[in-house]
This record gives structure tokens, sequence and C-alpha cells, in this order.
């Protein structure tokens, strides 16, 4: 029997069994009124009366009213580029320690997100809750003297200015604590590689030298490792590497367009656990075996606010409309496709992630990340949100038996008239026109605005079918290998036309290889 491993089982099953049931909304009032307690003396929290706020009859409300929504781009032009000057505190009291950088999915650059002290103790504890949280399902004793594989970015840290910055992965990676060290993997060595392939290639040399019982990290990127390693030792699965294998925790997207591919990897299905943790802070986790949504962390330095997703509540721009009305934990519904907004412990304030939620189960404060706000395609009234299309992709999956990893998409003026193009991440011999007409048949019949636009100004639907590899080598190009890095799902104009001259080029030079005489 794994005596040790037993001993750990039953502490967390303990730890977890006297967690406090108090009332999720009266946490964030509490919680909101110690934000603004603490930031009261910064520039931002005098210039927008956190005092005032704070005598105020209904704090939440007079918070609301006084402070308006904020976007990075907002956020930084008028506040964050003062602690680029060395002043101190803007938002926050003092100078943040850390600066996330964030995958850039929606911009040209990568966001700067400042990451205070406060923040770093509350992902710590975000990651205490999580593992408490492995009593509700079912792992026997071994898995807990087994060792855990992190797949983030680099813990090497640029320094820039006077602070140091990375991606959040690599920021709280590096701040593990010394009892976790023998549990955590690939080790500090080969995690201060800044080269994605030469991290991977140093994981695939030393994989049969550990013993990993749960991986971590985005599925794309980790399907990708998988693959590496398994190809470096020459193994049909990741299972004849690592047997022990049990779990695997996602990272701050949606886990159910990876699933199928994910599985192909495996001898036989793992627990599967979803994690929100994204660079503005460590907002839910999966908290029981019976349903794949995550409990918001209502207690760990994060006050949410939340906006319902309809168009009148949104700018052109996929910025909050000014007057869009917010709600709070006793007002959402399930089922209702919402805004998240933040105010958190790294002075962020009513902070749009651009994320949008869905609550499965609102007395559980249960949610699913159902999309982005700038992946909203709603060119001619389509409103196609991201969890329509990786519906979509499922479908697809099944009917035509084929893997769709990755997908984007835009709106082109094709003759004049509006169409939808698709590219498709697909290894398989396909019918692109098969796939177009049966896509716009499930997304006619899944949506209603869809099919109203479908009828008048959206003539057309066009798929093209590209290998995977092509999406990670887009990636490369743009120099987001690798860590937090997500595959934009929807395109403007412009990064569309750069994708489509890149995936021609990319093409272009593989047939030309293929077809080349080999020596």
């Amino acid at each position: 029997m794994a005596i040790i491993g037993a001993i750990i089982k039953k502490a967390i099953e303990l730890g977890y069994a006297f967690t406090s049931k108090t009332e999720y909304h009266e946490i964030q009032q509490q919680l909101l009124h110690d934000l603004l307690v603490k930031a009261r003396r910064t520039h931002f929290g005098k210039h927008h009366r956190f005092k005032e706020i704070l005598y105020a009859e209904n704090p939440a409300e007079a918070f609301a009213y006084h402070v308006p929504f904020f976007d990075y781009s907002k956020m930084q032009n008028e506040w964050w580029y003062r602690l680029h000057q060395g002043e101190e505190n803007i938002s926050w009291p003092g100078k943040p320690a850390y600066f996330a950088l964030s995958s850039g999915t929606t911009g040209k650059e990568s966001k700067h997100i400042p990451v205070s002290d406060e923040m770093l103790n509350a992902i710590r504890l975000a990651g205490i809750k999580q593992v408490g949280a492995t009593a509700n399902f079912d792992l026997p004793p071994t898995f807990f003297e087994k060792e855990i594989l992190m797949l983030g970015s680099s813990t090497k840290l640029n320094e820039n200015n006077g602070y140091l910055e990375g991606e959040i992965s690599g920021i709280s990676a590096s701040h593990i604590p010394a009892w976790f060290k023998g549990f955590y993997r690939p080790g500090e060595e080969i995690s201060k590689l800044k080269d994605w392939d030469e991290r991977v290639l140093e994981i695939a040399k030393r994989a049969r030298d550990w013993d990993i019982g749960a991986i971590s990290g985005i599925p794309s990127w980790l399907e990708l490792m998988m693959k590496k390693v398994m190809a470096y030792h020459g193994a049909k699965n990741i299972h004849e590497i690592w047997p022990n294998l049990q779990v695997y925790t996602t990272g701050g997207v949606a886990f159910a367009p990876y699933e199928k591919s994910f599985n192909e990897l495996l001898a036989h299905p793992i627990t599967i656990i979803d994690t929100y943790f994204a660079s503005e802070g460590f907002i839910a986790f999966q908290e029981r075996p019976e349903t794949r949504a995550m409990k918001l962390l209502v207690d760990n330095g994060i006050y949410f606010e939340f906006v319902p997703f309809r168009p009148e509540n949104m700018n052109e721009d996929g910025s909050l409309a000014e007057d869009a009305p917010v709600l709070n934990l006793t007002e959402v519904e399930e089922g209702v496709e919402y805004v998240l907004v933040l105010s958190t412990v790294s002075g962020l304030w009513r902070y749009m992630i651009g994320d949008t939620i869905e609550f499965s189960d609102v007395d559980r404060a249960e949610i699913k990340i159902t999309g982005r706000t700038k992946f909203f395609m709603n060119v001619v009234g389509s409103q196609l949100s991201v969890d329509k299309m990786n519906a979509a992709m499922l479908e697809m999956e099944e009917l035509f038996n084929i893997k769709i990893p990755e997908f984007t998409l835009s709106t082109a003026r094709i003759d004049g008239e509006f169409h939808h193009v698709w590219y498709l991440a697909c290894d398989t011999n396909s019918n692109d026109k098969a796939l177009a007409w049966a896509l716009d048949k499930n997304l006619k019949e899944a949506n209603k605005n869809y099919a109203v636009a479908r009828s008048k100004a959206l003539k057309g639907v066009f798929v093209h079918t590209v290998p995977e590899a092509c999406f990670h080598d887009w990636n490369a190009h743009r120099k987001q290998k690798g860590g937090q890095v997500k595959m934009e799902r929807v395109m403007n104009e412009e990064r569309f036309s750069n994708w489509e001259s890149f995936v021609k080029k990319w093409l272009s030079e593989k047939k030309e290889y293929n077809t080349a005489p080999h020596r």
C-alpha cells in the first residue's frame, strides 16, 4: 500500500471537508470592500472616489456608478503607462512585482498585466484549493506520490525597466513552494529554457526517467509535446512512456474541441479537470467529477461582475457599452452568456478580461467558458459565438469521422457580398464543399440569428482544410509558440489577410518539399 499517498489523500479529504459554505454573494461584497479600502489612497482610488463608495448605502452600486468599464487599452493608456515611468500607487498600492505578458490573441502586441504580491499569493492559495478538490475525484492513494508535469512558459523572466515580466504560467511556476519541487516536472533547469522546441526536446530526452501522474497546460501545446515525446521514444501512446498518467488539468480554454485528438494519444481514458487560469488571475476550477463546469473562486482576490452578452451591450470594437447593465451572483441566470468583468488585488478595476461565460449551476457558482467577446462573429447579424462554433466542430468531427483540433474564420466580401470563410485543422482527406454545406446547416439549426442572416446578407460559406501543423507554425511565425498561447477563433480583415497569405506560402513550401526528389 502507498502509505505516504494514503496519508496525503486523507489530509486532503479532511481539509476539503471543512471548506466554508458561506454565501458567495456576501463573500464577494466583503471582498469588494477590502479592495476599495486597500486602494483608496492610490491615484486611481482618489480619482474614482473610493472613499465615497465605501460610505455609500450600497457600495456595489456606487462602485458601478463611479468607475467605468475598462479594457486593457483603456487601462494601459490612462493609468498603467505611469508605472513604466517609475510612478507608484497608480491603481494598486506600491509597484507591481511583475508584469504578465498575455498571449495576445486579439491584439497586435502582448499585453502587460500587473501582477502584485497579493495576486501571487492568491494564485498559490487557488492551487491549494484545487488540490483539495481532488478529494471529490476517485483517485487512488498512489496518485498522490506521482510527479506532475506543468507545461507552461519559461520561468526565466525578462527584466524590463526595473520589472520582471513573462507569461503568467512562467511567473507562477518560478514561485513554486519548496515542498512541491520534488513533484514538479520538468524541473527548474528545463523550465528556464526560453526556446519552446528546445524545452520540448529536453522533456522528451528525460521523459522515461519521470513517473508522471498528472499533466497540466494548454491542450493544443500539450498535444504537440506528447507527440514529440512519443516520436522520440517510438511509442504508440503516451502511456507507454508514463503508465501512471491519470489526470490532466486544462488551462483557460474549452477542452471539447481538442478532446478527440487528445484521447487518441492515450492508451486509456484519464480524469480531465478543467481550470480557468488567466494572466489576470486564477478565476475558477472544476470542483467535482459530475460536471465539467468550474467553480468561481469568490474568496480569492477577485471581485466579479457579469454583463449580459448581447449586441446592445457591446460596442463595435468589442468593448462594453458605458450603460451596459451589470449583475452580481444573486442576479445571474443559468444558460445565459455573460461578459466577465473583474476587479482584483493587482489593481484591475471593472476590467473586461475578454471572455464570455455561462452559469451551469448558480447555487454552486459554477461556470463554463463559452468564448471571447472579440471572437464573436456578428457581421450582418449572424451573432455567432465561439460556444456555437465549438459545438459545430464537434458535430463535424462526428459526422465526417475526422479530427478538428483548431479552426479560425472571418467574414470576407466575395463579388461584393458577405461570406463566412473557415479554415479547419484536419490531417485527413476531406471534402471541403461537403463540410461547408454540413457546417452551414448545423449553424442554421443551432442559431436562429445565423439562419436569418443566411437568408439575407450572409450569402455563403466556404471551408478550407489545412494540416494542424499549419496552425502551430502560424503561431511560431508570430513569435507566439507554446506556453499560454491560444489560437484566435475569429480574425479581423487585416489579420485574416495575413493568415491567408501565410497559409498559401506554407502549403506551397510543403508541396515543393513533398514533390522534390529525396536523396
